[in-house]
């Protein structure tokens, strides 16, 4: 079972494992068991589309809404299993020479990390394209891979002391940069959307910073917290890359916002809050270092309140029926979708609760401090996370990501959204593409 702090998975006495795939479109559960993938396009209703009785599944990756998903049990921990769940058949198998702590996906390649060595292959072929090995122990399986087709970067430890990460190009196979993000070693990473900006988090879990890639400049830093260090289970960018929120150990999950505060800011300069900001920055110039740079760090946009705290859980961002919502997969099993205000901000309220594992009847109850469903107006072109708004209509609709289809993948002749391929458009077509694979079975 995995208990780790590697990034997107949520691990407990209820689930192996969890994770959200890369556009948040669906949510893949591992337990004692077997393993589930859920399809998050409504609220009030979570439809299970497969179910597997493989027991011990301790990784389970989903490559977007294809079919293609990674398994790893504690029964072969050093093996990995790729299906193509639709059809029920294996694709191949790969076996290595440790354990498998962590596996990420893009539509371009297929990260293995193991405790210190990382295997990147072609995922078109399933062929090893590059071994890092000596990297630094990393027990967890702390890594992201951007899902951007030009910007395909994977971010990983530099170091088990203190808080240094690498940035490896995917595509070229070469070493970007080394960025120096923490003093005390690293609990979370996460890219945005396009690979420009990678977040993250350390051990202390009370600043969060978000850099600039390829160069590594810092653009924003956010408290989390002063009264205590916390556990920071996962980090996760709205798709519009303006939003991060946070989860931890704790009662609270955190959204950021991505702004960086210009000339036209000078507007608000009549309130109270606008009038302190600009004497604090008068000031920092002199004051310490610490100390002004404790001032001038951004506190939450927004909040959500989970109804338990000490369980290590998983959190993302994405629009369901037309709402901004924040989505929060615990580790006993049950998954909280709070509605977000994309312009106030504040508390997020808990709009619904799923039970991830159970009777028919436990999988889906209503909050009962919600007064009303939320209703939605018919589907139309899926505006930015920021810019969208609550607009209570009639009927609900069933959202789904244009170019992608629960029958697996990329529908023939429509276009991948082009965050994901920054190059140009790119058709797919998901039985032709997975699996494209010969049946193999390598060890590594």
């Amino acid at each position: 079972m995995e208990t780790a702090e590697g990034d997107g998975c949520a691990a407990g006495p209820g689930t192996g494992c969890a994770s959200f795939n890369q556009d948040s479109t669906s949510l893949a559960v591992g337990t004692k068991t077997g393993y589930r993938l859920f399809s998050l396009t409504l609220v009030d209703k979570l439809d299970c589309i497969h179910e597997s009785e493989t027991p011990d599944v301790y990784i389970i990756e989903r490559l977007f809404s294809s079919s293609l998903v990674v398994v790893v049990s504690m029964a072969t921990p050093r093996r990995m299993n790729v299906y193509h769940f639709k059809k029920g058949t294996e694709i191949c198998n790969y076996s290595y020479s440790n354990d498998i702590v962590a596996v990420r996906l893009n539509r371009q390649r297929l990260v293995v990390c193991l405790e210190e060595s990382i295997y990147i292959h072609n995922i078109k072929d399933m062929k090893l394209l590059k071994t890092l090995l000596n990297t630094p122990s990393n027990p967890s399986g702390l890594c992201a891979l951007s899902i951007n087709h030009s910007n395909s970067y994977l971010a990983y430890p530099g170091s088990a002391t203190i808080g240094e990460i690498v940035v490896y190009d995917s595509n070229k196979l070469s070493t970007v940069t080394m960025i120096p993000a923490h003093d005390s070693p690293l609990a979370a990473i996460s890219f945005n959307a396009l690979g420009t900006q990678l977040a993250s988090a350390s051990q202390k879990g009370t600043v969060i910073r978000v850099f600039s890639i390829p160069d590594g400049l810092r653009l924003f830093e956010f408290r989390r917290g002063m009264k205590r260090y916390v556990s920071i289970s996962s980090l996760s960018f709205s798709s519009d890359g303006e939003f991060l929120c946070a989860s931890s150990n704790t009662e609270t999950v955190h959204i950021f916002k991505l702004e960086q505060l210009g000339p036209s800011d000078e507007d608000e300069a009549s309130t109270w809050t606008s009038y302190v900001g600009k004497m604090f920055s008068a000031a920092s110039s002199y004051l310490p270092a610490q100390v002004s740079g404790m001032m001038s760090q951004d506190r939450a946009f927004a909040t959500a309140h989970l109804l338990t705290s000490g369980q290590r859980n998983i959190c993302t961002l994405a629009v369901i029926q037309k709402i901004p919502r924040l989505l929060v997969a615990s580790a006993d099993g049950q998954l909280f979708l709070y509605n977000v205000d994309p312009q106030e901000g504040g508390e997020c309220v808990l709009a619904y609760k799923h039970r991830l594992f159970g009777t028919d009847e436990d999988i889906g109850q209503k909050d009962e401090s919600e007064g009303s469903e939320v209703a939605v107006s018919p589907q139309q072109a899926c505006p930015s996370y920021a810019a969208t708004v609550a607009i209570p209509a009639t009927g609900p609709v069933t959202a789904t990501l244009t170019g992608y289809s629960e029958d697996g993948g990329a529908k023939k002749g429509e276009v991948i959204p082009e965050y994901e391929f920054a190059a140009g458009p790119v058709c797919l077509d998901d039985e032709n593409e997975f699996p494209p694979i010969n049946i193999c079975s390598n060890t590594t």
